[in-house]
């Protein structure tokens, strides 16, 4: 776990620099490391296995899953909160309760949801409440939202374990709960 936490901690801070600058200069820059380019990406994602992870910045978090093999698309939205058919405008304000949130579609024949969690720990500081500098605020905080037991049980161990290594000088703030309802950003 280590290894791969440090491979992705380095690819973290190039997209770090690039999601700085600018959204698309992220999402190319990534795009190249996939050895299956986004630009084919199928028309039916229904035969894929979907997750859903907030760490900040959606297009930030969006061009990190992108550049992973194995995942077929990384969707920006909504989660967590209560406001029905929520907008950028809304969410940015803090006051809905959602927080960014990339929907992926993964295929599990060549990814797992457990290297996703990797991915998902890997790319950003899990111990930062409510916010990913540059961003804070709720709606920016860290989240996994699990849709089965399976993925509940695997979110929660990995987060204890990960807490029980002390790899981090603060506890894991990344909250765990059930997907109400995923809302595609506008």
């Amino acid at each position: 776990m280590k290894s791969t936490i440090f491979i992705l901690l380095l690819s973290f801070s190039f997209y770090s620099m690039s999601c700085n600058t600018s959204q698309s200069s992220a999402k190319n820059a990534l795009n190249n490391t996939n050895e299956t380019p986004n630009s084919n990406k199928p028309t039916d994602l229904g035969t894929y296995q979907k997750a859903y992870f907030a760490s900040g910045c959606f297009w930030c978090v969006e061009a990190v899953f992108e550049s992973v093999k194995g995942v077929k698309e990384a969707v920006s939205g909504y989660a967590g909160g209560n406001e029905q058919n929520p907008t950028y405008a809304q969410v940015g304000s803090g006051q809905t309760g959602h927080t960014e949130t990339v929907e992926v579609y993964y295929d599990s024949t060549i990814i797992s949801y457990e290297t996703l969690l990797d991915v998902f720990y890997g790319s950003h500081n899990p111990t930062t409440v409510n916010g990913q500098y540059p961003d804070f605020g709720t709606q920016y905080r860290s989240a996994i939202f699990y849709t089965n037991s399976r993925e509940k049980k695997l979110a929660e161990a990995y987060k204890k374990e990960l807490n029980e290594s002390k790899e981090y000088i603060k506890p894991i703030a990344t909250e765990i709960s059930k997907l109400k309802k995923f809302w595609k950003a506008e």
